[in-house]
C-alpha cells in the first residue's frame, strides 16, 4: 500500500506556475550564440513550443521536453498531468508523439513507491498517447520533480507552428482557463469539490483528439497554453504572424469557480511575472473585471491548444473539437487582424 504524503507541501510552487519568468527567460536566451543549420525548421527564435528538425524531404523530428514540481499531492495523478503536459508540446506542432524520457527528481527521505506511483501515471499517459516509454533519467534532491523529454514525427508539411496566423483567422481555445487559480484555491483548501473535479479532467486530457480532428481543417498557426498563459502564448503567436489578436474575454471558456477564487486573491506568482513581461503589449477594454484580468495571465499547467484556423472552417472545426473532447470546452475566442499598435487586444 503506498503512504499517503501531501507532495504538493514539497515545493513553493506548484505545476507550471513554478516556471522561471518569461521576462528573465527572454533577456537569457537573446544573449546565446546563433545557431543555423539548413535542416532546423523550428527553433527557439520564436518561442514555438518544440524544436522541428527536417531528416528527409519527408520525415520531420520534432523534440521537447517539460518536467516540474508536483501540482496535485496523489503521485499517480502528477505522473499523469507532467506526461500530458510534456506531450502537449508535440501535439501543438501538428505531430504524434513517437518516444518518451522521463525526467524524474526525487527526495531520497519519500518512500520509493511514492516513485513508482508517479512513474505509472506517466507510463499510462504515454501508452494513451500511442507512443513508447524508453527510459529516462534520475537523480536525487529535496524538491520532486516529473516530466518527459518527447520526440515525435510528422511530414514537414503537416508542421505547424505559432508564426502562420493570417488576418481574418478565427481562434479556437480547446481548454478552459483558471487552473492556475483553482490549484492555489485547491491547495488552500479552499476550492469545492466540482472545481477540484474539473482542474483534474483539464490537466489529466491529452490534446490528441484536438490534434487529430484539426487535421481535417485548414490551420494556420497553432501553440499550447501552459505557463506564459492565455496571454503570452497568444502574444506570442501574434508577434511571429505579425498580426494582432483581438480576444472576446466572456467567450473564453472558465474552470467551474475559477472567477471566485481569483476575486479572493488566489492567484499564483507566475501571473503577476507574465503581466509584467507582456502587459504593456495587451490592450484590456475597461469592462475587463479584476478576476478576468488575473485570469487572463494565469500560468497553465497542461492547459489547451489555442489554434488561428481559416474562418471558412471555424463552426466546424468548433463542432469536431467539441465532440473529441466532452471532458473540456473548446470555444471560439477571437480571432486575428490586421497588425495595431498592439499585439493582443481583448474586448468584454
Amino acid at each position: 500500500m503506498t503512504q499517503t504524503v501531501c507532495l504538493t507541501k514539497y515545493s513553493k510552487n506548484c505545476g507550471c506556475a513554478a516556471k522561471i519568468g518569461p521576462g528573465t527567460l527572454n533577456n537569457l536566451l537573446e544573449k546565446l550564440p546563433e545557431f543555423h543549420d539548413e535542416h532546423l525548421m523550428v527553433g527557439f527564435d520564436k518561442s514555438d513550443d518544440a524544436a522541428v528538425y527536417v531528416a528527409r524531404d519527408d520525415l520531420a523530428v520534432i523534440q521537447t521536453l517539460d518536467f516540474f514540481t508536483p501540482v496535485v499531492d496523489d503521485p499517480y495523478l502528477f505522473g499523469r498531468v507532467a506526461a500530458t503536459n510534456a506531450l502537449s508540446d508535440v501535439y501543438a506542432m501538428g505531430a504524434r508523439p513517437a518516444t518518451a524520457l522521463n525526467i524524474v527528481v526525487f527526495p531520497k527521505d519519500l518512500p520509493a513507491e511514492i516513485l513508482g506511483e508517479i512513474l505509472r501515471g506517466g507510463a499510462d499517459t504515454v501508452l494513451e498517447a500511442g507512443a513508447v516509454m524508453a527510459g529516462g533519467h534520475s537523480i536525487q534532491d529535496d524538491t520532486p520533480m516529473y516530466g518527459l523529454s518527447v520526440t515525435g514525427f510528422a511530414h514537414p508539411k503537416e508542421i505547424l507552428t505559432n508564426a502562420g496566423a493570417l488576418e481574418g483567422d478565427v481562434l479556437l481555445l480547446t481548454k478552459q482557463l483558471g487552473v492556475g487559480v483553482v490549484n492555489t484555491a485547491v491547495k488552500g483548501n479552499m476550492a469545492g469539490e466540482e472545481a477540484r473535479k474539473e482542474v483534474l479532467r483539464v490537466m489529466c486530457s491529452l490534446n490528441k483528439n484536438s490534434a487529430e480532428c484539426m487535421k481535417a481543417f485548414e490551420v494556420h498557426a497553432c501553440t499550447d497554453v501552459t505557463g506564459f498563459s492565455l496571454m503570452g502564448h497568444a502574444r506570442e503567436m501574434a508577434l511571429a504572424s505579425g498580426v494582432s489578436l483581438r480576444i472576446q474575454a466572456h467567450a473564453v471558456p472558465l474552470i467551474e469557480g475559477a472567477p471566485e477564487y481569483a476575486r479572493m486573491g488566489l492567484i499564483p506568482g507566475g501571473a503577476y511575472r507574465n503581466r509584467e513581461f507582456c502587459g504593456e503589449d495587451v490592450v484590456l477594454s475597461q469592462g475587463i473585471s479584476e478576476e478576468m484580468n488575473d485570469l487572463l495571465f494565469d500560468p497553465q499547467t497542461s492547459g489547451g491548444l489555442l489554434f488561428a484556423v481559416a474562418s471558412k472552417d471555424a463552426e466546424a472545426a468548433l463542432s469536431a473539437l467539441q465532440a473529441a473532447n466532452p471532458d473540456t470546452k473548446a470555444s471560439i475566442i477571437g480571432r486575428a487582424e490586421a497588425l495595431g499598435d498592439a499585439h493582443i487586444y481583448v474586448d468584454d
